[in-house]
């Protein structure tokens, strides 16, 4: 757990400025309403470029910095973030509306300090929201941690996480109106790149809309859920503390194991299955270990020397059993048919472990059916975990090339490439004399097309998948 000052946590604790509901106080009323206008006013990079609009601007930024000053006090925690807020907010309207740079306010922002079970926090940048709005405009989030004391535990131990803040939504402005479901520092308009110290994730919407989508898929493929799986789509807060666990384990991973330098691959431009594999890579670890401290947990309570667990241990088992629910269900139905088929990675994960599975005689299609052999699922979906991680392990000693031609043929393994393909044709009908680009350009959009059987799927689902943009765990 990252460290945090005792006298902090007390205040925070218990205040009555701190659980008061700010979501119906006229300042966030003023304050969401002026961000609104304002992102009218700016373009993609959330400049005001036309000097007609900097009065109208002043006027927002004037409303802003006013909200921003009455609210403060309900989040004493933020003090020097806020201040350092209203600042940037003044600077950027006195030197005219140019590309904002919030640099200050984001390094004085530390929620990682912070994480106490719903600890509350204003939040206000120029910035884009992933898988939202890619435009750096303005935006205002209220949200809320959610630290459960069994997630503390885990981090506190083996699977240690500083940077990682679980939250939910109280309320947002039209970037979050959409698919985005994290709140991450690099997405900020800043002058310089800080050392980046927290990264947010929305575990309420990450629940809500896999309990909306999956209850459907079940419907459509008649598959009987088990009672733990069921339980999930029942119970939006235990599915919220399902997720934070899978979260806390998968945000960790993509800094831990047998790796080829910078595992986020974020400023590198390479074929899209390999972020397929990363990202799969990080789920599968959580799946794993939720898979191991199951084992552990079951076996001591079996044991005739204890006989049961204590109410931490049993919270653990439970939610170590829905995690590994949460990562099928949610790759499987959820991942496989969401967004286009433009270099969809993480669409590509979810078709590769539906495939897996069914190849291995777990999953079965079978007279308009699914069905699941349940004692088999975790040691098969282990097996497609260490598949990648044993990738991962020989590419420290192979050439980058020659890395991303056995990443693709750890895919082609399981999954059929358009025929349209030049990469399926094999190394001969590849650029291998030029620069690693070529491979990459020879790639197509939509590498691995939806199979026969995630073709009518994606047709059934495609209303409710897109009605889950926006969601919260209130809808």
């Amino acid at each position: 757990m990252s460290s945090r000052p005792a006298a902090a946590s007390a205040a925070i604790i218990g205040e009555p400025e701190v659980v008061e509901d700010v979501v119906s106080s006229p300042a966030w009323v003023s304050l969401k309403s002026a961000v609104a206008e304002l992102q009218a006013l700016q373009v993609k990079d959330g400049s005001v470029p036309d000097p007609i609009d900097h009065a109208a601007a002043r006027k927002l930024v004037a409303r802003i910095v006013s909200s921003v000053e009455v609210l403060a006090p309900s989040f004493p925690h933020d003090r020097e973030y806020l201040a350092a807020l209203r600042t940037d907010f003044a600077t950027w309207a006195s030197e005219g509306f140019g590309v904002p740079d919030f640099l200050a306010s984001l390094v004085a922002f530390h929620p990682e300090q912070h994480r106490v079970d719903g600890t509350r926090h204003l939040v206000v940048f120029p910035m884009y929201t992933q898988n939202g709005s890619t435009d750096r405009h303005v935006e205002a989030v209220l949200i809320e941690v959610l630290w459960p004391s069994f997630i503390a535990s885990l981090e506190a131990g083996d699977y240690s996480n500083s940077l990682f803040v679980p939250i939910r939504f109280l309320d947002f402005t039209a970037g979050y109106d959409t698919n985005s479901a994290v709140l991450f520092p690099e997405s900020v308009a800043t002058s310089s790149i800080p050392q980046y110290t927290w990264g947010a994730i929305f575990a309420d919407r990450e629940a809500a809309r896999f309990r909306r989508v999956v209850r459907e898929a079940a419907s459509v493929t008649r598959l009987e859920l088990p009672a733990d799986a069921v339980r999930l789509l029942d119970d939006q807060e235990l599915t919220e503390r399902t997720f934070v666990m899978w979260d806390l384990i998968h945000d960790r991973t993509h800094m831990r194991g047998d790796l080829p330098f910078d595992p986020f691959m974020i400023k590198q431009r390479m074929p899209y299955f390999l972020y397929s594999l990363e990202e799969l890579r990080c789920d599968l670890t959580a799946f794993r270990e939720a898979v191991r401290i199951s084992r552990r947990l079951t076996a001591a309570r079996d044991a005739v020397e204890v006989g049961r667990l204590d109410a931490a241990d049993a919270e653990l088992l439970d939610h170590a059993n829905l995690v590994q629910y949460a990562v099928l269900f949610d790759r499987i139905f959820r991942f496989a048919i969401t967004g286009s088929r433009v270099r969809n990675y993480d669409g590509l994960g979810g078709q590769l472990l539906f495939a897996w599975l069914h190849q291995r005689g777990v999953l079965h299609w079978t007279d308009t059916r699914l069905t699941i052999d349940w004692p088999d699922v975790a040691d098969a979906v282990v097996a497609l975990g260490d598949a990648i991680d044993e990738l991962y392990w020989r590419s420290i000693d192979r050439p980058k090339t020659a890395h991303w031609l056995a990443a693709y043929e750890l895919v082609t393994s399981t999954l059929t490439p358009n025929p349209a393909s030049v990469w399926a044709r094999g190394v001969d009908a590849l650029p291998l004399d030029g620069p690693p680009r070529g491979l990459t350009d020879a790639v197509l959009d939509d590498e691995f097309p939806l199979s026969m059987f995630y073709e009518a799927l994606e047709k059934k689902m495609r209303d409710v998948i897109t009605s889950t943009a926006g969601i919260t765990g209130r809808d």
